[in-house]
Formats: structure tokens, sequence, C-alpha cells
């Protein structure tokens, strides 16, 4: 009984816990939420809360109607699908070509990608390589090319190749296949939760990037970058009118704004990972274990 019921405080101890690490993960986002949704001059009294005090879309309405966004919208939707599949695409077939015991340079070439992960070049050689050498500036390709191979992603597929039986490669070429038809009839069905999970690393990457618009193609703006401007520039505007009669539906508060340029550079991310949810599980403990 006495083992019992120490099992049973323990428990109890764990749900609270739990239910505190719960409350501390999620309240931020609800509170980010509900000043996005709250009149701004009831914001600045009191930051604090997860439900809004004043229920408002102004703070949407000035971000949508003082700015165009169908444009940058279009253009991030585009970017993020593209930057996605041709990075799968490449990142698997360098995997696999890495995961190759019959190529004799695969340690090398590993080591030196790994090494790329701790040093780079910096900024200033990565500009004048994109905007003078290569002349990419203001061009869509420069939000492709530059990030179309992620180290990390390479040795996250590469394990997950390496820990699948030889003899389903062995069998294919004694059937006939080519490498080609290898990586695609045989490596790329059996990937397809370590693929989902670098598809998701890959998207979330380009939907959130806004320093490649900011340097290399600010006539090519992304929806991030515009949100950038706007939570860069606003600032608190008050119709005297309204302010005099007591209204305060026009006014919109840097914070205000702040709250509402990040739900909304939020919610398509959490849209979509719901559904790579569990291939995002899988990927990442299938791809660290091998026999």
């Amino acid at each position: 009984m006495k083992i019992e019921s120490r099992k049973t405080a323990f428990d109890y101890i764990l749900m609270v816990l739990f239910c505190g690490m719960i409350v501390m993960t999620v309240y931020p986002f609800l509170n980010v939420l509900a000043i996005s949704l709250n009149d701004p001059m009831d914001t600045m009294r009191n930051v604090n809360f997860v439900i809004p005090r004043q229920f408002t879309l102004a703070n949407y309405k000035y971000i949508f109607s003082e700015n165009n966004m169908m444009q940058p919208m279009i253009m991030s939707v585009v970017k993020t699908l593209v930057g996605t599949g041709l990075g799968v695409v490449f990142t698997a077939m360098l995997a696999y070509v890495l995961s190759r015991k019959d190529f004799y340079f695969n340690k090398s070439f590993t080591i030196i990608f790994i090494v790329t992960m701790y040093v780079s070049g910096g900024m200033i050689p990565e500009y004048l390589l994109i905007m003078r050498t290569l002349r990419m500036g203001n061009n869509f390709w420069v939000y492709i090319i530059p990030g179309l191979i992620w180290v990390y992603n390479v040795i996250l597929v590469r394990s997950f190749i390496e820990g699948m039986p030889l003899a389903l490669q062995e069998a294919a070429k004694i059937d006939g296949a080519n490498d080609f038809t290898i990586w695609l009839k045989v490596i790329l069905p059996l990937c397809k939760p370590v693929l989902a999970t670098v598809a998701l690393f890959i998207a979330v990457g380009q939907w959130n990037s806004f320093m490649d618009t900011y340097l290399y193609a600010r006539e090519l703006p992304t929806l991030q970058y515009v949100l950038y401007e706007i939570m860069e520039s606003a600032q608190i505007k008050v119709d005297p009118h309204a302010a005099a009669l007591g209204q305060v539906a026009n006014t919109v508060s840097p914070m205000s704004v702040r709250m509402a340029v990040t739900v909304v550079a939020t919610v398509p991310i959490l849209v979509v990972y719901p559904f790579l949810q569990k291939y995002f599980v899988g990927g990442m403990t299938l791809g660290a274990v091998k026999d």
C-alpha cells in the first residue's frame, strides 16, 4: 500500500510539472494572439492577458489595407514551394551518393561538407559572390540556389539511407537497374519519413527568411520582408477627432502591429505542421538509428 501511495503521489507531482510546462509553452502564443486582436490603447495599459479585453481587427486591417500584400505573399509561396521541392530532390541525391560504399571519396566530401557547418566565408564574400560574380541580384533564383543544400539535412538523409539493408540495392543491380533507377525507385520511396522531415525544415527556413530579400532582391519582396518593414516602421497613429470623442478604433501601436505580424507569419507553418508531424517524428528517430 505504501509503494502504491508513493507511486500515486509521484504521478500527481509529474502531472503538476507537465501542466506547468504546458502553460509556460502555450501562454506566450496565446498572449501574442490576444494582443494582436486587442485594442491597441487598451494593450498599452497591460500586456499580460490571454483573451482580448477589447476585441478589434484594426491591427490586421492596418497590415493588409495600407500595404500591397498580394504580390509578396505569392512570391513567398512560390519561393517556399520551389525551394522546398528542389532542396529535397538535390539533398536526397547528394545523400545517396555519400552513402554509397563504392564511392571512393565519400568520407573526404563528408568532412568538407561538415567543415562548412562551422566555418564560413562570412557575409561580405557571400554578398560579393552572389551580386558581382554570379550577378543574381533581384533574380528569383537568388532565393533558391544559395540555400539549395543544407549539410545537416544531407547528413540526416544519408544516415537514414545507410540504415537500409544493402541487399535492396544489390537486388536492384542484379535486375539491371542503374544508380539513378535505384535512387528513384528503391531509395526515395523508402525515405518518405526523413524526406518529409527535411521538407519541413526547408519550408520553414524558406518561409521565415527575409534577409535574402533585404540583401539581394528588394525588387522581388517576399511576405516576410514586407512584414518586417511594417514592423520596423510602425508608429502610434491616433485619429485626433476619434481620440477627442473617446474612440480609439483607428489607433495602431507598434506593439499591436508586431504581434499581428507575428501571427500572420506563423499561422501558415502551424497549418502545415500537423500533416507532417508523424513523418517529422519518424524521420528524426529512424534517421539516427543504424543497424
